[in-house]
């Protein structure tokens, strides 16, 4: 059987950074193909190069057994990105057709550009509706919409960049399904991630990548472990010590009582102390973004009390919660967390910008100490600050919106999904940090639905059903069955 896709001895450089250094990859037919490797290792860039959007320096690329042909590739390769390129306030079918609409006469034919979309939604069995909003889908739909696009275009390659980045559980299994869909019909996928559990269920091979070099390829066997493939990711084996540590745990800073918002969460009752972590999880449609930005000032008006140090708070905005020392990093990266025209530099700063000026002009040596500091802290794999935001991989984004958060030196963090896209490795520094921080008195509240995140820093988890807190555990009593069994509608004693 040959290869669909075979590239040998691949080099590129931006700059005096070697970020691509012999690379060879093979993508063979109908494969559910695994990329792996840290941030910034080349992996998204090795595909930008296969999808034709960037040029490679040196090195030979073959498809479909022919030498590679800059004209045909977008016909046979598509990429679709870790940041979604949806348009929320246009439909499904709008956004299939974005660039390629169908005309009769002088005029869109909506009519035939319906019924295609629907073709391909029975296709690939997905519960989807061509006339839907795309701002009205949930993560998953969103991810799956990208995926028709790019099945439309009757790629037979197609990328997918940490497709499961932002989703739930059940989400996830919906996204799999609909890429096994692929895989029998015939598509190969080249699937990126750092969640390496997905791999071992999903992927049939693997390639990883350090350095910007492949240290390792190989099949998706029974008996590889996530051990095995993060050791070839960092270097050297993890240490497996259990992150949490025990440390004192201080007086009440946050109340939050019967806290309400029609349709999206009720009744909630919520505690943190000075120096704790908590977590909050659940499935889709539990609420707890929801409640999380309300809280912030983001999500207003609701019924209910926010009590801060004691004392009743109302938070209409983020500039007040930050006045009350309460920082929030939301889940979405792209549309809430970084502003893509402004370099990493200014972006880390744009929450305490005022606090560096003097005499109305911003203190250039003050502003590279701070960034300086959170650069070493959290291991933010950086050439020149100076650079765009977007210059850096999805992983090294994050870590920026952290510094951006850490950096108004809050009492109280809310992280959702705070390791989005981050791999390993960088999991493990971020977890270090936080536990790190809250010796020092610093509280965390942690938003996710990865059990490994919630044993590896909580001190207590509230699971949350349909918007309501169906469950308190303390740390001694977590359990990751129970807590997808309150996830669900189900409960337990204790």
């Amino acid at each position: 059987m040959n290869p669909v896709a075979e590239m040998k001895s691949i080099t590129k450089s931006f700059g005096n950074n070697h970020v691509l250094k012999e690379v060879d990859f093979t993508l063979m037919p109908g494969s559910i193909h695994a990329l792996l490797g840290e941030n910034g290792t080349g992996k998204t860039t090795l595909m930008n190069i296969l999808g034709n959007i960037i040029p490679k320096d040196s090195g030979s690329i073959e498809l479909f057994g022919e030498v590679y042909d800059e004209k045909e590739v977008k016909n046979q390769v598509a990429f679709i990105h870790q940041e979604l390129s949806l348009i929320n306030d246009l439909t499904v079918f709008e956004n299939l057709f974005l660039g390629r609409e169908l005309k009769k006469g002088v005029f869109l034919d909506k009519k035939a550009m319906r019924e295609e979309t629907e073709k391909y939604i029975q296709m690939l069995d997905v519960d989807l509706n061509a006339n839907q909003l795309v701002g009205t889908l949930n993560p998953a739909l969103k991810q799956i919409t990208e995926i028709l696009r790019a099945v439309m275009q009757e790629a037979k390659i197609i990328i997918m960049d940490e497709p499961t980045s932002s989703l739930t559980d059940v989400e996830i299994n919906h996204v799999f399904n609909v890429i096994r869909n692929l895989k029998e019909s015939g598509v190969s996928i080249i699937f990126i991630s750092h969640k390496l559990n997905e791999v071992l269920t999903i992927c049939d091979s693997y390639t990883i990548m350090r350095d910007g070099h492949v240290v390792a390829t190989g099949e998706v066997t029974d008996d590889l472990t996530e051990a095995h493939l993060s050791s070839h990711m960092v270097g050297k084996d993890l240490s497996t010590d259990i992150i949490y540590k025990e440390r004192p745990i201080g007086e009440m800073i946050l109340e939050l009582e019967d806290l309400t918002k029609e349709r999206q969460f009720k009744n909630v009752d919520m505690t943190l102390k000075k120096g704790e972590i908590i977590g909050v999880t659940g499935l889709l449609g539990d609420g707890r973004s929801e409640l999380f930005m309300s809280v912030v000032g983001a999500n207003s008006p609701f019924k209910g009390t926010v009590k801060v140090n004691g004392q009743a708070v109302k938070i209409k905005n983020t500039t007040q919660a930050m006045k009350n020392n309460i920082t929030y990093v939301p889940k979405n990266r792209k549309e809430n967390g970084i502003i893509s025209d402004l370099s990493i530099k200014e972006n880390m700063i744009l929450p305490i910008m005022n606090s560096l000026d003097q005499y109305g002009i911003l203190n250039s040596k003050a502003i590279q100490e701070h960034n300086q500091r959170y650069i070493n802290e959290l291991f933010i794999k950086v050439s020149d600050t100076k650079n765009l935001i977007t210059s850096l991989s999805g992983g090294n984004q994050q870590k920026v919106v952290l510094a951006k958060a850490l950096g108004s030196q809050p009492e109280i963090v809310i992280l959702d999904n705070p390791t989005q896209g981050v791999d390993v490795g960088a999991k493990l520094e971020i977890y270090s940090l936080i536990m790190k921080l809250a010796a020092e008195g610093i509280s965390f509240i942690i938003l996710s639905s990865e059990y490994p995140e919630l044993y590896n820093l909580c001190d207590r988890v509230y699971v949350m059903f349909h918007g309501e807190v169906k469950h308190e555990f303390r740390r001694e009593d977590l359990n990751e069955e129970d807590i997808m069994l309150i996830a669900t509608g189900g409960s337990v004693h204790g």
